[in-house]
């Protein structure tokens, strides 16, 4: 079975949409969220945690599977789902992000990147021709193009990056051989919206089932990335699933679903459950605060999440401050199933032409990290990344 897409309801006062994607692994209903499963696992959780927190489709990363334990391994092993224990749609993305944020150990020249493994130190040169091959023997029902990341501030980088992108895109559906896998493209050009939209414009031309934006949520300021989707969504194809690279917190959701995005994905639910931090309606608590204690209520009264049916803030502190790694499983399920939910939750009020009225009543009531707070965390994730 080859991709298709279908935008089945649109929002009257916002950009929502409504969508059916159907892959070789399953069908799946847009706007969705994807947990990440960077090394083909979605951390402290067993496939059957994450299909039971309602995921229908997961990332996996094509950089850290090349390096460990290599594609041809995982191919030999039937593939990426039967490798992993996944039976519904995986997407992979092509290394572009990971092998660009390592900095000090790469070179990029126009034919490819020469970049050494933060695991040993191997050297590996990586071209759109490597990448599109390392994709096809994992066997993910979706796959990215390799593209270059710029600073998001730094416009003759942005410029010679998306540039970069544009000619490395052309090379990966040229070397694209499997009708059994959506390979989608990727819109780069940093904080420019001039150059955000020529990149829309160039590889709308080219004929890719699905576009990815990418370059965001890397450390700019919010207002410069909803300024950026706005700029480019109009661009791109109305028929094709729009995918916003990286973005996940509550908030950004409801911003990017009334902007037109059909897919996010982030490590920030797992990441976060791993500290100690979870989502609720209010916004998101730190468990290890001594404040919860002798809490006895769930994370959130209105989630039905197997954590929140069954535990209270106070056990999960306790599995914390213990050192157990139950509390790390319990938080994640919650996240997870959180973000999950929040979709699910969206998807019904654009079919019902009410996300509007969703949109505003929680954001009225949910309080996001602040701006100064996320960008110190945007700069503590880069430095992690160079080492």
């Amino acid at each position: 079975m080859s991709f298709e897409f279908t935008v089945q309801e649109r929002d009257g006062a916002s950009g929502a949409r409504l969508g059916l994607m159907r892959t070789p692994h399953g069908e799946v209903e847009t706007p969705v969220f994807c947990p990440v499963g960077t090394q083909a696992t979605v951390k402290t959780l067993t496939p059957r945690e994450v299909a039971e927190a309602g995921a229908s489709m997961v990332l996996a990363n094509t950089y850290h599977l090349f390096l460990r334990p290599g594609a041809e391994t995982v191919a030999r092993l039937g593939g990426l789902h039967r490798f992993m224990g996944w039976e519904h749609p995986i997407l992979t993305d092509s290394g572009g992000f990971q092998v660009f944020s390592l900095e000090n150990l790469r070179r990029v020249s126009d034919e490819g990147v020469l970049f050494r493994s933060h695991i040993d130190g191997s050297e590996h040169f990586l071209t759109p021709e490597k990448a599109i091959e390392t994709e096809e023997l994992l066997g993910a029902d979706i796959i990215m193009a390799f593209d270059e990341c710029s600073p998001p501030l730094d416009r003759e980088q942005a410029e010679r990056a998306m540039r970069r992108t544009h000619q490395w895109a052309e090379r990966c559906l040229a070397a694209h051989r499997r009708k059994d896998q959506a390979l989608f493209g990727i819109v780069q050009g940093g904080g420019y919206r001039d150059l955000r939209e020529e990149s829309a414009y160039t590889l709308s031309e080219m004929p890719f089932p699905g576009y990815a934006i990418g370059g965001l949520s890397v450390g700019e300021p919010k207002e410069v990335m909803w300024a950026m989707v706005e700029a480019t969504v109009p661009c791109l194809p109305a028929s094709r699933p729009h995918y916003l690279m990286g973005v996940g917190a509550p908030e950004d959701l409801f911003e990017g679903v009334s902007r037109g995005i059909d897919i996010f994905d982030s490590v920030l639910p797992t990441r976060l459950a791993r500290n100690g931090a979870v989502f609720t309606r209010l916004g998101r608590i730190n468990l290890r605060n001594a404040q919860y204690a002798e809490d006895p209520a769930p994370i959130d009264e209105h989630c039905c999440c197997y954590t929140c049916q069954h535990f209270s803030r106070a056990y999960l502190r306790h599995l914390l401050q213990a050192g157990e790694v139950l509390g790390l499983v319990l938080n994640t399920i919650h996240n997870v199933s959180y973000l999950v939910g929040l979709m699910r939750e969206i998807r019904a009020a654009i079919a019902e032409g009410r996300f509007t009225a969703l949109r505003d009543e929680f954001l009225a009531q949910y309080t996001p990290v602040d701006e100064t707070s996320r960008l110190r965390s945007a700069e503590l994730y880069r430095r992690r990344r160079q080492t």
